[in-house]
């Protein structure tokens, strides 16, 4: 049985391809047609543009912003013709009015529930702090909505090497006996480029067993 490794060279020439913005959604009814998904979930300032970012080779094609909440909509990029990536507004504090918050958080879990071409939540943590119970809630709905999820571990340059293992450990541990969690965790750093190459990887093997055939 192939493992991620045998995928790595698929990852980079997918991630070669041409990036590009689709639109931004802030209502259920704006969804472009469906098409092969991934999306990245993640707390608010967890650096979710700024992985996008590194995946991709684009230095802004997600936009980066040090106040939590700047993703206020859930933006669309097309991969080649092969993938879309899918940046969902975060979860958890945000420098906006609850109002504002609150209409967000709904149209994420719309969009979680209703997209059947969803190939896959990765949920970014990060990796200084762990798990929270913000994100555990988010992984409950998750796995009762059965959407597929994978676990990224973020800002690993943050991380002394000594408690990286316990991290890793910690996480997988959370997520074993979970319904809908995927085993492997990525513990990634968009700054370094750590686990990007994992990342690109796991993604190319996603495409080629779950996405639906041309």
């Amino acid at each position: 049985m192939p493992d991620i490794d045998d995928f790595r060279e698929a990852g980079r020439k997918l991630f070669a391809a041409e990036c590009d913005f689709v639109r931004g959604v802030t209502e259920i009814g704006q969804l472009p047609p469906p098409a092969a998904e991934i999306a990245f979930a993640g707390r608010s300032n967890v650096g979710k543009s700024s992985l996008i970012n590194a995946l991709t080779g684009y230095k802004a094609l997600a936009r980066i912003s040090h106040t939590p909440g700047r993703t206020r909509a859930i933006n669309f990029f097309a991969l080649g013709g092969a993938l879309r990536l899918v940046d969902l507004p975060g979860y958890g504090y945000a420098a906006a009015p609850r109002e504002e918050v609150a209409r967000w958080t709904t149209l994420t879990e719309e969009y979680l529930r209703r997209r059947t071409c969803l190939l896959r939540v990765f949920v970014l943590v990060d990796g200084r702090h762990g798990l929270k119970p913000v994100d555990l809630d988010v992984l409950a709905g998750l796995d009762r909505a059965a959407v597929s999820y994978q676990a990224v571990l973020t800002k690993a340059d943050g991380v002394k090497p000594a408690e990286r293992e316990q991290r890793l450990a910690e996480t997988e541990a959370a997520l074993a006996k979970r319904p809908a969690a995927f085993p492997e965790v990525i513990f990634t750093s968009a700054l370094k480029g750590e686990g990007i190459d994992e990342m690109r990887a796991a993604i190319a093997r996603l495409v080629v067993e779950r996405a639906p055939s041309h």
